[in-house]
């Protein structure tokens, strides 16, 4: 998950943003993609319970 999220936070806007959003709140950036990869798999639960369907208004 830790790869995955270096990856999107370089590649998926929302992530990326979320990231940046957290690191000039001044969270250290170890925490900074913790915080995103807690929110990476809220994403992929949800994305599992409505059955696959992507809606980036949940991330």
């Amino acid at each position: 998950m830790f790869m995955a999220m270096l990856s999107s936070i370089q590649c998926n806007p929302v992530f990326k943003r979320f990231y940046e959003h957290l690191k000039a709140q001044g969270k250290l950036p170890k925490v900074a993609l913790i915080a995103c990869t807690r929110k990476l798999i809220v994403v992929l639960k949800e994305f599992l319970k409505n059955e696959g369907v992507w809606c980036q208004k949940t991330a």
